[in-house]
């Protein structure tokens, strides 16, 4: 599965002059933080810079298949994989743009406003962050380091010495084949698996998984953390995307003293 360069996106003019704005005069910072998320993370030695963004519109190309055959669909995989990423790589061009070592607390959703049945837009929405006591705490590759994990997330990581490096994902639009009459007969009235169907779902979210997976090794990480497996439905009765996040980590702080969990009881019963 290719992936969309770093260097092919652009920044718009009008998103340039609000970053060169946030940065002349005094600066006054944006951020999608919640007051216990912001003051969590500036303990842990980041400062907010802004709030940083990336989208794109991509129109999906035509895809053949059988209907009788479980089987991904490599064009529409493709489309849903690149729309993202695009998305992903204009918001760290955006934090780079404003000196930031990573962006925290990102949403990377779809929009739908209806434009074409072949068309979809992604935004990646963050705050951008950078490090207080002048270390660069970039990815290896040089870019900003992006995580969904939340701000008392992002402490407790940092507390015990690991970083994220970016967010991983990977997905699969498959196609379930569909029941002969003759198999739907055979199952009215029983209780019972159906094969097909189990088959097909599960090779798609492993193959989802799996390139999430790739993309972590890809960068060197120690680990993926904060995963899950979302599933969307925008191909019809038999056609279903798996869609994997998680957030690539590493240790960078092995002699750091974690901080040891303590218990908490609730009062109200």
């Amino acid at each position: 599965m290719s992936t969309p360069g770093y260097q092919q996106v652009q920044i718009s003019e009008v998103a340039r002059g609000r970053l060169d704005g946030s940065r002349q005069g005094r600066p006054c910072f944006t951020s999608d933080l919640s007051v216990n998320e912001f003051v969590l993370v500036t303990e842990s030695g980041f400062e907010p810079l802004g709030m940083v963004m990336g989208t794109s519109v991509y129109h999906v190309g035509v895809q053949y298949g059988n209907w009788k055959v479980s089987q991904e669909l490599g064009v529409l995989t493709q489309a849903m994989y690149n729309v993202r990423e695009l998305a992903m790589a204009r918001m760290e061009a955006e934090a780079a743009q404003l000196g930031a070592d990573g962006i925290i607390g990102v949403s990377l959703r779809p929009m739908n406003y209806g434009f074409l049945a072949d068309v979809v837009e992604f935004i990646a929405v963050g705050t951008a962050v950078k490090a207080t006591d002048g270390t660069n705490y970039r990815a290896p590759n040089g870019k900003p380091f992006t995580t969904n994990l939340s701000g008392q997330d992002f402490w407790t990581l940092w507390q015990h010495g690991w970083l994220p490096r970016r967010l991983v994902l990977g997905n699969c639009v498959y196609h379930v084949a569909h029941q002969t009459l003759r198999q739907t007969l055979a199952q009215v009235g029983q209780n019972a698996e159906m094969p097909q169907f189990t088959q097909a779902l599960y090779d798609a979210r492993e193959l989802a998984m799996a390139r999430m997976q790739y993309e972590g090794q890809q960068l060197g990480a120690d680990g993926i953390v904060g995963t899950f497996v979302d599933d969307f439905r925008y191909w019809g009765e038999h056609g279903v995307e798996f869609f994997s996040l998680g957030t690539a980590v590493s240790k960078v702080r092995p002699d750091v003293n974690p901080i040891k969990p303590t218990m908490t009881m609730p009062l109200n019963g």
